[in-house]
């Protein structure tokens, strides 16, 4: 079932359904999204718009919603320790949380909410990144309508970062008001597109129970994973294919037995399916399940139109995921269900799809880090 086919068999008021990138542009030129700045072409992506972030950043005591009451700058003001001026680079401390105002803000109509993830280099740098905003009861989630400044909470869990006004750690999506889509319309999806490919180009049988449902590879190649070093140099966000992996990350060997995660630790690790998301859809990753364990699997967990597909030509792409164990030291198998996806549809097809041609880092990755390292090896190559 297209998203075509889709609108076709259900009444307009109740469709749901996130924007594409030419309605993003729309929004853009109607006064939806403003910002401080003119934005730039490339921070439309095909279903989502790359926020930058602003000139100043406050350093804070403590993580907070605004709640119902409150204004971010108003919490801030309560809780701010100092303020950073990022119009020239500055470090973000791993272990401390920071709020900084964003260059973009909404106008949103009734009919249109929002929601956010940390971008995929910010999620595999194990930076904490969450959109919030005033009045907000929950991050990451802007209610229909709202009207108003947004703001990055930003905590480098692992790697000291350095930032700069105009960087841009998270995408925000715009979604239609409507019921979200169920197992039966993603049961649909594959019979025509085939989410899942393994590894040796065939279609896979999905398991579907409240979204498609992914196992870990621990079994493929000489590395199966990388846990982050404890005591590394700053990362410099703008720096592509620069830093030297082994300074960073140990690469974590294929063995028998699995892997026991450390609570303490962090750890990039792949799944063991090939995951398509055809062009009408966009997929989300639930981030933290604890039917399957406790720990985390995903901090960056949108996947745009044609990721693993392209125009078509694409058997699947590997998902990375970004794992952390939660209080406990927790074992994980090989071919072990680790987390789900999320499937919705688009309005309309989009103008563009994931792919080389808009410069996506990810297309083709295997077992890929964030782009800000050289590839260890040609079994790194993330198109």
């Amino acid at each position: 079932m297209t998203g075509a086919s889709l609108q076709q068999s259900v009444p307009s008021s109740e469709i749901r359904g996130i924007l594409p990138a030419q309605r993003i542009e729309a929004a853009i030129a109607t006064g939806q999204i403003v910002a401080a700045a003119p934005i730039e072409a490339d921070q439309v992506q095909p279903a989502s718009l790359d926020l930058r972030i602003g000139a100043e950043a406050y350093r804070v005591q403590a993580s907070f919603l605004p709640g119902p009451a409150h204004s971010v700058m108003t919490r801030v003001a309560a809780l701010e320790m100092h303020r950073l001026d990022l119009t020239t680079p500055a470090v973000l401390e791993r272990g401390c949380v920071y709020i900084v105002p964003l260059q973009e803000s909404l106008a949103l109509p009734p009919e249109l909410s929002a929601r956010a993830n940390p971008k995929s280099s910010t999620g595999r740098l194990d930076v904490f990144a969450r959109l919030i905003t005033d009045r907000g009861r929950a991050f990451e989630d802007i209610p229909a309508g709202y009207r108003g400044p947004l703001y990055a909470e930003i905590s480098p869990r692992t790697f000291s970062v350095l930032l700069r006004a105009g960087d841009r750690l998270n995408q925000l999506r715009l979604i239609s008001s409507g019921p979200a889509p169920g197992d039966a319309l993603l049961a649909q999806v594959h019979e025509q597109h085939k989410l899942v490919y393994a590894e040796d180009d065939r279609p896979e049988d999905p398991l579907i129970s409240g979204g498609l449902w992914m196992s870990l590879d621990l079994g493929l190649g000489e590395v199966v994973g990388y846990r982050a070093k404890r005591h590394a140099p700053i990362i410099d966000l703008a720096k592509r294919r620069h830093y030297e992996v082994l300074d960073f990350w140990d690469p974590i060997p294929a063995r028998a037995g699995g892997l026991i995660l450390n609570p303490d630790d962090f750890y990039i690790l792949a799944s063991k399916e090939r995951i398509r998301v055809p062009p009408d859809y966009a997929a989300e990753m639930v981030a933290y399940d604890t039917s399957v364990g406790e720990y985390r699997a995903h901090y960056a967990g949108f996947f745009d139109p044609g990721f693993g597909y392209g125009e078509g030509e694409i058997l699947g792409t590997r998902a990375v995921l970004e794992v952390r164990s939660h209080e406990v030291p927790f074992l994980l198998e090989d071919g072990q269900v680790v987390g789900r996806l999320l499937y919705e549809p688009l309005t309309e097809r989009p103008a563009q799809v994931y792919g080389q041609g808009i410069g996506s880092s990810y297309q083709r990755q295997s077992l890929a880090l964030a782009k800000q390292f050289k590839d260890p090896d040609s079994r790194l190559r993330d198109g």
